[in-house]
C-alpha cells in the first residue's frame, strides 16, 4: 500500500529558518578563506532568472562570474534550477556557460549531469548531451531515462535501441515507465529481435499485465511485420482497451493487409466496443497507401452512420492518397468538398497534395495548390514551402522554385535539402555546390540527407574525388555520420553515369565494412545487374538478401524475379516465385514480363489465367503484358479483343506503351500496313516506342516505305537518332529517293555515329568486360589481324535487302563490331542491339557452340543459342557476319581496359585455333 504524503499549512506569520539562510552565529576569524555556497532564494538568483527569461544572457553571465569572484560555492539545487530555466528559455548559450561553471557547484553528482543531459538534449543539442553522458562515471536509470527519452524525441529509434543493449551491458533494467518507449524504437526501425528480447525481460519480470507494455510489444510484433505473432499476441492478452485494437489494425495496414484490418475493425464493432475517430482514420489511411482510394471513400462516407465526422486528418488522407495515385482531378474535386463543408485545410493537407502533383510532375495542377495557399496565408509555412520548392524542383522550374525558397523566412534543413536536390536533379551542380556553401555558413547544420545529395551529384559531376573526401569528412565532422543511405548515394551516382561495375564495387565494399544494404539498395542494384545481363552478379546478390535476412520483403522479390528474367534466366524467375509465400498484383506483372521477354507466350497466359482464379484485379502492366503474350503468339484477335476491353472491362485508358504493343501485334500478325491505319487513329500522340515497333514490323516484312515513314517521325522527335538517320538513307537509296537530305545527318563524321556503336558483354572470373565496336586499342590488334586473314577464305554473301543493310557499309561506319572482339577471349557471349540481328550471324555462332544470350533493345526479347541442326553452311556466310548480330548501330556502354584482357593471351590463341578448326 502507497504512504499518502499529507501537505500541512504553515502560518505565514511564523518565520520558518530555510537551509539556504543558516542560523546567524558570530563571525570568527579563518586563517583561510572558505567558499560559502551561494544561496539559491537570495535576489542575484532571481536576477539570474530573470535575465533569462527577457533573453539578456550576457549579462546573465556577468552575474555568474561575479558570484564565482566573490568565492561563492553554488548550491545543487541552484544549479538545478538555473539550468531548467535554460531549458523553459531555451537557452543553450547560457547553458553552456553554465557547464563550463560546473566546478563552481558544491557537490557534482549523478543527478547534476542527469540535469546536464537534459538541460542539452531539451535545447536540441544531442550530441553534447550524448557527450556529457559517455563522460559520466556513474550512471543511474534516471540518466539513462533522460538519455533515450532524448533520443525518442527526435525520433532517433536506432540510438535508442543501441542505448537500451548498452544499458543492459551496465547492468541497469529499464523499468516499466522506460520500456514502452524502447519497445516503440523497436518498432519503428524494424528491429525484432531486440523486441522479442525485451518481451523475454517483460515476462520475467510479471509486467506482462500493464497495458502500456503490452500494447508496446504489439506495436513491435505489428510493424515488424510479424502479423501472426502480433495477432496471438493480442488474443492472449488479459485485458484489450481501444488502443490495442488500434494498434493491430494500424499493424495490419502497415504491411498492407487491409482487408484483414476490416474484419479486425468488424470484430471491434462485434465485442461493443465503439471505433472512435482515430480507428476510422487508420483504415481509411491504409487503403489509400495501398492503392485502393475507392474503398478508403466508402469507409469515409460511412463514418456518418456511426455518428463519427471526418476531421481534417481523413480529409487529407483522402485527398493526398487520390492525388499519389494519379487521381489528381478527383482530389482537387474533394478539396472544394471540404471547403465547401466548412473544413479548414492545415500545412498537411496542402503539403501532401503538392507533393502528390511533385510526384506526377503535374506543374499546372501543382500550382493551383501553390495560389491557394498563398490565399488562406499558408505560404509561410515551412512545410507548405518545402513541398512548393520540391514540386518547382521536379517540374523543372527552378527558377520558381528559387524565388519560394528566398521567401521563406525560417528555413529548416528540409527546405535547403529541397533546393540542393532539385539543382542536382537537373544536373546544375555548380549550383547546388553554391547552396551547400551556403548552408554550412548559416544557423542550419546539414544532415545525412545533404551530404548524400552531394556525394551523389559529385560522382555524376565525374569528381569522385570530392565525393569520397565529403563521404571520409561525414564521420570525422561530428555533425552527420554516413549510414547506408550515404553508400545508397555512392551507388546511384555511378549508376546514374553507368558505372556499373563500380556501383557493384560500392556494394561489396559497403558490406566488408559492416554496413547492411537496406530496401534502397537492393532496388538500385538489381537493375544493375539487370542491364549488365549478368545472372553470377544477380546469385550474388540473391545470396547477400538471405544473409541479411531481406528475402522477406515483396518488393525486393519482384525485382529479383524480374533481374533474373532479364539477366536470361527465367527459370530463377519461376523459382522466386514459387517460393514466395505472399504475392502481389507486381509479382505475377513481374513473372508475365518475364516469360513475355523469353518469348514464353504460353507460360505467360497460363500466369494471367492462375491470376484471375487468385483474384487478382489486372493493371496497366498486367493488360501490357497480355497483349505482348499474343503477340508472341501471334494470336490478332484475342491481342485486339484485349485492347478494346480495358476500357469498358478494367477501367484502365490504354497509355503509349499499350498502342506500341498493338503495332507490335499489327507487325507479328503481318498486318503491317493496318498498323499504320492504327498509328493514325490513336487518341494520343505517338512516342518513340511506338514508331520504334513499327520501324521494326516494316523491316522484317521488308516495307521500306514504311521504314522510311518510321525512321522520318523518329528523327522528328530526336534528330540525334543515328540509327533512324542510317536505316532511313539506306532505305531512301534502296527506294531510288534522293539522299541528299538524310546522307547528310548521317554523314556528320564517325565521331557522332561511333558514340552509338554498341556493345557486347563477357562475364569472367566476376567480372563484366565491356567490348565496344571500334575500339582500337594497342592490345587488340592481334584480333583484327586474325578477323582480316580469316576474311580471306570466307564467301561474301548477300545484303540482307529486306531490312535495307549493307553489311560492308555498316562495319566501315561503326567499325569492327563488338562481337568480334569479344569472341577471341571467350564464347559465353551477352549482346545489347538496339535492332533487328541477322539470322544467318546468329546461325554462325551457334556453329562455334558459344553460349549467347541477345536482347534487343527494339524487338524487347531475349534470343539464346539455337540447338546444331539449325545451322546453316558456314563458309556461305560473310566476314561482316562472322559475329555480328547486329544489322544498325548498338547500345553505347564504356570501353574496358585491353591490358586486362591480354594477360590472358595463351587462353586467347588456343580459343583461336578452335574457332579456325570450327570454320575449316
Amino acid at each position: 500500500m502507497e504512504s499518502l504524503m499529507i501537505p500541512c499549512k504553515s502560518s505565514p506569520l511564523v518565520p520558518i529558518p530555510s537551509e539556504f539562510s543558516p542560523k546567524p552565529i558570530k563571525p570568527s576569524l579563518p586563517l583561510h578563506k572558505t567558499h560559502q555556497p551561494f544561496p539559491a532564494k537570495t535576489p542575484d538568483f532571481f536576477h539570474l532568472s530573470h535575465l533569462l527569461q527577457i533573453g539578456r544572457v550576457g549579462e546573465a553571465i556577468t552575474v555568474l562570474d561575479s558570484i564565482a569572484q566573490n568565492g561563492c560555492k553554488l548550491r545543487t539545487d541552484t544549479f538545478n534550477r538555473l539550468l531548467e530555466c535554460c531549458i523553459r528559455v531555451n537557452s543553450v548559450r547560457f547553458g553552456r556557460e553554465l557547464h563550463a561553471r560546473l566546478h563552481l557547484v558544491d557537490e557534482v553528482n549523478p543527478f547534476v549531469e542527469t540535469k546536464l543531459v537534459s538541460m542539452y538534449a531539451k535545447c536540441g543539442c544531442l550530441d553534447d548531451a550524448r557527450k556529457v553522458f559517455d563522460e559520466m562515471s556513474e550512471r543511474n536509470l534516471f540518466t539513462w531515462s533522460a538519455m533515450i527519452g532524448a533520443y525518442s524525441w527526435k525520433r532517433r529509434w536506432r540510438d535508442v535501441v543501441g542505448l537500451f543493449r548498452l544499458m543492459m551491458r551496465d547492468g541497469v533494467l529499464p523499468d516499466g515507465f522506460l520500456l514502452p518507449k524502447i519497445l516503440q524504437a523497436c518498432g519503428n526501425c524494424g528491429d525484432y529481435e531486440t523486441g522479442r528480447l525485451i518481451h523475454s525481460l517483460v515476462v520475467r519480470k510479471g509486467w506482462s499485465s500493464r497495458r502500456r507494455v503490452s500494447n508496446a510489444l504489439l506495436t513491435v510484433y505489428a510493424k515488424c511485420g510479424r502479423l501472426s505473432l502480433a495477432r496471438r499476441f493480442f488474443e492472449d492478452m488479459d485485458e484489450r482497451n481501444m488502443v490495442s485494437w488500434n494498434l493491430m489494425i494500424l499493424g495490419c495496414c502497415h504491411i498492407g493487409e487491409n482487408d484483414e484490418a476490416h474484419k479486425l475493425f468488424d470484430m471491434m464493432c462485434e465485442e461493443g466496443i465503439e471505433p472512435e475517430l482515430i480507428t476510422w482514420n487508420i483504415l481509411v489511411a491504409g487503403y489509400n497507401q495501398s492503392g485502393d482510394c475507392d474503398a478508403a471513400m466508402k469507409l469515409m462516407k460511412k463514418m456518418g452512420n456511426f455518428g463519427v465526422t471526418p476531421d481534417v486528418f481523413t480529409w487529407t488522407s483522402m485527398i493526398s492518397g487520390l492525388a499519389q495515385n494519379n487521381r489528381i482531378d478527383e482530389a482537387l474535386e474533394l478539396f472544394r468538398e471540404m471547403l465547401s463543408i466548412g473544413v479548414q485545410p492545415n500545412g498537411v493537407t496542402i503539403g501532401s497534395a503538392i507533393a502528390a502533383c511533385a510526384s506526377f510532375k503535374s506543374l499546372k495542377k501543382g500550382k493551383a495548390f501553390h495560389s491557394f495557399a498563398v490565399k488562406i496565408g499558408l505560404s509561410d509555412n515551412v512545410l507548405v514551402g518545402n513541398a512548393i520548392i520540391d514540386m518547382y524542383s521536379k517540374c523543372g522550374e527552378l527558377e520558381a522554385a528559387h524565388e519560394v525558397f528566398n521567401q521563406i523566412s525560417e528555413k529548416d534543413i528540409y527546405t535547403w535539402n529541397s533546393m540542393i536536390g532539385g539543382y542536382c536533379q537537373h544536373g546544375y551542380f555548380g549550383k547546388a555546390y553554391d547552396l551547400f556553401m551556403k548552408l554550412q555558413q548559416s544557423e542550419v547544420q546539414p544532415n545525412v540527407v545533404t551530404c548524400n545529395l552531394m556525394i551523389s551529384g559529385f560522382v555524376q559531376n565525374g569528381d569522385e574525388d570530392q565525393a569520397m573526401d565529403l563521404f571520409q569528412k561525414m564521420g570525422k565532422r561530428g555533425i552527420v555520420k554516413p549510414d547506408t543511405s550515404s553508400w545508397n548515394s555512392l551507388i546511384s551516382g555511378y549508376l546514374h553515369i553507368g558505372q556499373k561495375n563500380r556501383a557493384l564495387g560500392v556494394f561489396r565494399h559497403m558490406q566488408s565494412l559492416g554496413y547492411r544494404p537496406n530496401l534502397v539498395t537492393i532496388l538500385a542494384i538489381l537493375p544493375a545487374c539487370a542491364n549488365l545481363i549478368a545472372v553470377n552478379k544477380v546469385k550474388e546478390i540473391h545470396a547477400c538478401l538471405l544473409h541479411q535476412g531481406l528475402d522477406s520483403q515483396i518488393a525486393i522479390l519482384n525485382a529479383l524475379i524480374d533481374t533474373y528474367a532479364k539477366s536470361g534466366n527465367i527459370v530463377y524467375s519461376r523459382w522466386v516465385f514459387d517460393q514466395m509465400m505472399s504475392k502481389n498484383v507486381i509479382t505475377w506483372n513481374s513473372l508475365m514480363a518475364g516469360y513475355v521477354l523469353h518469348g514464353c507466350s504460353g507460360e505467360a497466359l497460363d500466369a494471367f489465367d492462375q491470376m484471375k482464379r487468385e483474384e487478382y484485379t489486372p493493371t496497366r502492366g498486367t493488360l501490357l503484358n497480355l497483349i505482348l503474350a499474343y503477340s508472341r503468339a501471334k494470336m490478332f484477335e484475342k491481342g485486339k479483343q484485349v485492347f478494346h476491353c480495358m476500357t469498358t472491362d478494367y477501367q484502365i485508358t490504354p497509355g503509349t506503351e499499350h498502342y506500341s504493343a498493338m503495332v507490335d501485334l499489327f507487325g507479328r500478325s503481318g498486318k503491317v500496313k493496318d498498323a499504320i491505319e492504327f498509328i493514325e487513329c490513336m487518341e494520343l500522340e505517338p512516342d518513340a516506342a511506338v514508331w520504334e515497333a513499327l520501324l521494326t514490323a516494316s523491316r522484317c516484312h521488308g516495307n521500306v516505305a514504311l521504314t522510311i515513314h518510321a525512321c522520318e517521325h523518329l528523327l522528328k522527335l530526336n534528330p540525334a537518332n543515328s540509327m533512324a538517320s542510317h536505316l532511313a538513307t539506306q532505305a531512301q537509296s534502296l527506294d531510288g529517293r534522293s539522299v541528299n537530305p538524310l546522307k547528310e545527318k548521317s554523314s556528320q563524321g564517325h565521331k557522332d555515329t561511333r558514340k552509338d556503336c554498341g556493345c557486347s558483354l563477357l562475364e569472367f572470373r566476376n567480372m563484366v568486360y565491356v567490348f565496344v565496336s571500334g575500339d582500337h586499342s594497342p592490345g587488340l590488334k592481334s584480333v583484327y589481324n586474325w578477323l582480316q586473314s580469316l576474311a580471306v577464305n570466307i564467301k561474301p554473301s548477300v545484303s540482307n535487302t529486306m531490312l535495307g543493310i549493307h553489311e560492308e557499309e555498316e562495319e566501315e561506319i561503326c567499325g569492327v563490331h563488338s562481337e568480334k572482339l569479344a569472341l577471341e577471349y571467350g564464347f559465353d557471349l551477352t549482346l545489347l542491339v538496339e535492332s533487328l540481328f541477322f539470322n544467318g550471324c546468329l546461325t554462325l555462332l551457334n556453329a562455334l557452340q558459344g553460349n549467347l544470350l541477345v536482347r534487343s533493345l527494339l524487338d524487347n526479347h531475349l534470343q539464346k543459342r539455337a540447338s546444331a541442326n539449325e545451322c546453316c553452311d558456314v563458309p556461305r556466310l560473310s566476314v561482316v557476319m562472322l559475329s555480328s548480330l547486329i544489322a544498325g548501330f548498338h547500345g553505347s556502354s564504356y570501353t574496358v581496359k585491353p591490358a586486362e584482357l591480354v594477360k590472358g593471351k595463351a587462353q586467347s590463341y588456343r580459343i583461336m585455333n578452335h574457332v579456325r578448326r570450327r570454320l575449316d
